[in-house]
């Protein structure tokens, strides 16, 4: 039997070498497990229990392949794309038996072990993907640069000194350590995008309302959406599972895109700048035309954003206030203290700028502009202003409810996102992206 592929290999080779019997699910899980936690903290997860995992990879080897007349899915076996593949979860989900921290031992303590899987793991685990752990956080999935002070900063396993970026910290770590091919994450403000950026990774956040999250930590529901964090673009259709609808949108190609102006990226690093218009060209390149975007618009997206989180995740952490590290502490506050009238004025603007970005997707298709304007976040320093620096960039896809996918540059990260239910399409453009790199290296 020749070798299988390394674990750091795309999805498409693992998963094909899974199929045609050249990997096993056991061997995967034990190569995953290996690398588990090789990050400088050694907290990529704050659970794990290597012999549920090889028992989960065991169960998915047993699993019957499709019907000799439906021998169908992605590699031919009947099986579900993220079979008998290691996958890491963001330790806001439910797992049953294991306690759900949500970032604060506090929780951790006062819920105990879950009686059962929430929703998204259980349809991971029918689909036969081998969970290998649940992954750190940001407190509460309350940031964007991976520091906690209770379980440590999550640090970039190759890159010493540089924060993984949040809250889906674990999750990148996992995937740049080879503990995991694929990792679920969060995006509420950013979570899954920024974080990609800083590590250079691919993501994918859904479109809002995908998926179900009976089991899983909300942070503020009007915002809240699954995701993945992964290597290789030309893996993003493999992707849309688990959260994908019964009967999604078909696939169509996209013809057209919309770039913001130098004016709103007056913050970002030269090294930032450089790689956005780069791809920019590599997008044009491809056939699709480009198209300068008005964002004068966009200037209060955060101011709408930001207290709307505050109020609704205040809501949900009534009462434990002081519980919790003082930065959020600080923003639970602010969100009670917001009034009901206050909020409902918050609301309407949402809606409004909702339906502005509606419209922009309806004439432009596509929205490119960078993840984040700074190609690193550094351990120790003070990030006391980047929370709201890189809001700023995240904020009209998390107010718009759209799907985005996170490409990795040279330097940091692109965002591109189209209207909502688009995913798939989406996913099927960061194929090609990633097939055109490839073959024009």
């Amino acid at each position: 039997m020749a070798n299988p592929p390394a674990i750091s290999s795309s999805i498409r080779a693992l998963r094909a070498a899974l199929a045609a019997g050249a990997a096993q699910p056991v061997q995967l899980a034990g190569e995953a497990l290996a690398r588990s936690n090789g990050n400088p903290g050694r907290n990529t997860y704050l659970w794990q229990d290597p012999a549920w995992t090889l028992a989960e990879a065991e169960r998915a080897a047993a699993m019957p392949r499709g019907p000799k007349t439906d021998m169908g899915g992605a590699f031919g076996d009947g099986r579900a794309a993220l079979w008998g593949l290691p996958v890491s979860v963001k330790d806001c989900f439910d797992l049953a038996g294991v306690p759900t921290t949500c970032g604060v031992r506090f929780y951790r303590d006062l819920n105990g072990a879950a009686a059962r899987d929430s929703w998204l793991v259980a349809a991971l685990r029918a689909s036969g993907a081998v969970l290998t752990g649940k992954t750190h956080l940001h407190a509460l999935a309350w940031g964007i640069t991976g520091e906690n002070p209770e379980f440590g900063d999550c640090i970039q396993p190759c890159r010493p000194g540089a924060l993984t970026g949040g809250s889906s910290s674990g999750a990148v770590a996992s995937v740049l350590e080879g503990s995991a091919v694929a990792a679920i994450g969060t995006d509420t403000g950013g979570s899954i995008r920024a974080p990609a950026s800083l590590s250079g990774l691919a993501g994918y956040r859904a479109t809002l309302g995908r998926g179900d999250w009976r089991g899983g930590a909300h942070l503020a529901a009007s915002f809240d959406t699954f995701g993945w964090i992964f290597r290789s673009l030309e893996d993003a259709p493999l992707l849309a599972a688990p959260f994908a609808p019964a009967s999604p949108a078909p696939v169509r190609a996209f013809t057209r895109f919309a770039f913001v102006p130098e004016t709103f990226l007056d913050d970002c690093e030269p090294a930032i700048l450089a790689s956005y218009h780069a791809f920019l060209r590599d997008l044009e390149s491809l056939g699709l035309a480009a198209h300068r975007l008005d964002v004068s618009g966009w200037s209060d997206a955060r101011d709408i954003f930001a207290p709307l989180q505050a109020s609704e995740a205040a809501q949900i952490h009534a009462g434990h206030f002081h519980q919790f590290e003082p930065a959020i502490r600080d923003r639970l506050n602010w969100g009670a203290s917001l009034k009901p009238d206050e909020v409902a004025v918050l609301r309407r603007r949402h809606a409004d700028f909702r339906a502005h970005m509606d419209e922009i997707f309806r004439a432009h298709e596509l929205i490119v502009l960078p993840c984040a304007p700074v190609a690193r976040l550094e351990a120790g320093a003070d990030h006391a202003q980047t929370r709201p620096r890189l809001l700023r960039y995240t904020a009209p896809f998390s107010l718009s409810g759209t799907p985005a996918v996170a490409v990795p540059c040279p330097a940091g990260g692109v965002q591109i996102s189209s209207a909502r239910e688009s995913d798939e399409s989406l996913l099927a453009l960061a194929a090609l992206i990633g097939k055109h790199r490839r073959e024009h290296l």
